[in-house]
């Protein structure tokens, strides 16, 4: 299990600006490790996508010198949050899974047909989520349904994967996992959840709930590969508590939920991704009832932040923007100074045209790394972006005020000369008549 000193960086992930910076994860480039490592079945999680370090894959950054930034945490997001009592996130069950039976036809390309409901007999194949993507078939009877497997119970099993030829491309006498935790393929994780203790199946997959269009180079699976897998549930077992682990157990088990993350990151499922680094947030953020030293407190506070960092990362990918916030906002609660908290706040908050608040942001992380050429081209287009908003609305501004000064002034219009009543009028003309004819008869009579 590799320490927190040991454990690698993720990439700077950037929907905003110029770019990521990109950064190591324990994982070989192309490698898309979806099953785990044998573990212990006393509940320790296995060691998952183990492997030598090297940079994520080109596509993944932005044209800037990834050098630029510091480098980040691991990251490996329907999304499952989990919450604990600090920084945790709730989580949300994905739906029942949709069980359908169906007899198999003549010949495995016809696809199977729908049977009757009843009991489950031997050579009878069940479609799980009635696509036709993914079928499972008893081999070997369990004990019964009271010895199904619960999500969140840890099991064990033995398994082979062949290709559609016989191929055989894995075999894992004891591999074991949490189920439900994302530590396995899904194509493993839902069919497991309907096996019964002591059970041997055969399950078809596509690659769509297997290793993808990618593969996997450990183990060795060729791209979008349709696999066959014969699965015997050997054990289940209660998962252990993470308030009653050791704090060294704790770091190992949550490093191994984060290192999940990295896996899913690195394949860009940023869904899973999200529900790995919230189950590891879970396991750091309980509260211990054992006694852990003031080392294994500060390396566990280490994961904590390290998880929150890379759950902001696929959340930002994800277009959650107040979820990146409140990841920050959690990552500066316990380190204010950290760079990477504060770079992906400040995009975050440019996003939201927030820019007064997004300047102040990441010239408080360019001082504490005056040489990060990345802050700097960032801060200088967003200082010009709201230069330019500022610019934008007091012409706005001025045009307004413009218009209100030059519009006539409200009250009763003036009156023109020829707007006097016509009754005055005729008053004036008969006092003019009047007068003219006082004066003919004065004439007159002199």
């Amino acid at each position: 299990m590799a320490s927190v000193e040991e454990t690698q960086e993720i990439p700077f992930d950037s929907q905003w600006g110029a770019g990521d910076g990109t950064q190591q994860v324990t994982e070989n480039e192309h490698t898309d490790t979806l099953t785990s490592d044998k573990t212990s079945s006393r509940g320790k999680a296995s060691l998952l996508d183990s492997g030598e370090d090297t940079e994520i894959s080109k596509e993944d950054t932005d044209e800037d010198d990834p050098n630029d930034l510091p480098p980040l945490e691991d990251v490996g997001s329907a999304i499952t949050f989990q919450d604990c009592k600090d920084e945790k996130f709730e989580s949300e069950e994905s739906s029942d899974t949709k069980v359908q039976r169906v007899e198999e036809s003549e010949g495995a390309d016809s696809g199977p047909v729908t049977a009757d409901d009843g009991e489950k007999p031997e050579g009878e194949w069940l479609e799980v989520l009635g696509n036709g993507l993914l079928k499972k078939k008893v081999l070997v009877a369990g004990r019964g349904e009271l010895y199904q497997p619960q999500k969140g119970q840890n099991v064990t099993i033995r398994l082979k994967t062949s290709l559609e030829d016989g191929t055989v491309l894995q075999e894992e006498p004891g591999l074991s996992f949490t189920l439900g935790d994302g530590d396995v393929i899904q194509a493993l994780d839902l069919c497991v959840q309907l096996m019964e203790l002591d059970e041997t199946a055969q399950i078809i997959s596509d690659s769509k709930y297997a290793y993808g269009t990618r593969g996997s180079t450990q183990p060795a699976i060729p791209p979008s590969a349709r696999l066959h897998m014969e699965v015997q549930l050997v054990d289940v077992e209660e998962a252990p508590d993470p308030e009653l682990l050791s704090g060294r157990e704790r770091l190992d088990l949550a490093n191994s939920k984060r290192e999940r993350g990295n896996a899913y990151y690195q394949r860009a499922d940023f869904v899973s991704a999200t529900n790995s680094y919230s189950i590891a947030l879970n396991i750091v953020g309980c509260n211990s009832k054992v006694d852990i030293t003031v080392e294994e407190e500060s390396e566990l506070l280490d994961v904590k932040v390290k998880c929150l960092n890379n759950l902001a990362a696929t959340q930002l990918k994800l277009e959650h923007y107040e979820s990146v916030l409140k990841s920050c906002s959690a990552v500066l609660q316990h380190q204010p100074d950290n760079i990477k908290a504060l770079f992906r706040k400040g995009k975050v908050l440019a996003l939201q045209r927030e820019y007064t608040e997004a300047i102040a942001v990441l010239r408080k992380a360019l001082k504490l790394e005056p040489s990060n050429k990345m802050l700097h081209t960032e801060l200088s287009k967003l200082v010009k972006k709201h230069s330019e908003q500022k610019n934008i609305e007091q012409a706005m501004y001025k045009k307004m005020l413009g218009d209100i000064a030059t519009s006539s002034p409200s009250g009763p219009p003036s009156k023109s000369p020829w707007s006097i009543p016509w009754k005055w009028l005729f008053g004036a003309s008969m006092v003019a008549v009047g007068g003219v004819a006082v004066s003919i008869i004065v004439a007159a009579r002199n």
